[in-house]
């Protein structure tokens, strides 16, 4: 999937699953759950053992259908390895300008970290597609709603305290989409093999969404 397409999927879905801690034995049912349940965006978060083999394989597998991309990602040496497994986007938790200006040089969407205003401004000078601000379950969907005042051109994303409760309430003030981890990639279930679980989830989500 090009950058066009997985962006535009992103635009559709809003939802990127951010899997962390996943074993790798399990990587394949967990793409397949989340696609089956309407949500073709995933990260592979850096510090899951075996992340960048991860990525080359769900590359290779579900490439066609999904947009796979490495979140976590802390540095340019980060960068640099996640781009290089096959990564189509790149995720960060924090604003560093260096790994930003190397995302564009690639040509590679990029949704840096932010948590202030100077911060996000910086992101979204430096060539951010999007910057999440992060984290958002202890600033809060206020926070966010208060930043698109002056901050209105700049697309935010939300990550953190996203769930099926409040996930339309974040896009309707405003969010070019939203990361939810945990509470959709739930490890007890997966490490069980019910990623039907995972799947309905998805499909709760989603279907949130679509009204």
């Amino acid at each position: 999937m090009n950058r066009e397409q997985g962006l535009q999927r992103i635009e559709e879905v809003k939802i990127i699953a951010i899997v962390r801690g996943v074993e790798e034995q399990h990587i394949v049912g967990v793409a397949e759950a989340l696609l089956a349940g309407g949500i073709p965006v995933m990260e592979i978060t850096m510090n899951t053992p075996g992340a960048l083999r991860m990525i080359g394989k769900l590359q290779e597998q579900f490439g066609d259908r999904m947009y796979i991309g490495a979140g976590t990602v802390l540095d340019l040496d980060d960068a640099r390895q996640a781009l290089d497994a096959g990564a189509s986007y790149l995720v960060t938790p924090n604003m560093e300008e260096e790994v930003i200006s190397y995302a564009v040089r690639r040509d590679v969407p990029i949704f840096p970290g932010s948590m202030t205003p100077t911060e996000i401004v910086k992101a979204w000078k430096a060539g951010a597609t999007a910057v999440k601000i992060f984290p958002g379950s202890s600033l809060g969907m206020g926070y966010i709603k208060e930043l698109m005042g002056p901050l209105n051109h700049i697309p935010m994303m939300a990550v953190g305290g996203v769930n099926e409760d409040n996930i339309v309430e974040f896009i309707k003030i405003g969010c070019y989409g939203v990361g939810i981890g945990g509470s959709l990639v739930n490890l007890k279930e997966i490490a069980a093999g019910n990623y039907g679980w995972i799947q309905e989830k998805a499909s709760r989500l989603t279907a949130r969404l679509r009204g």
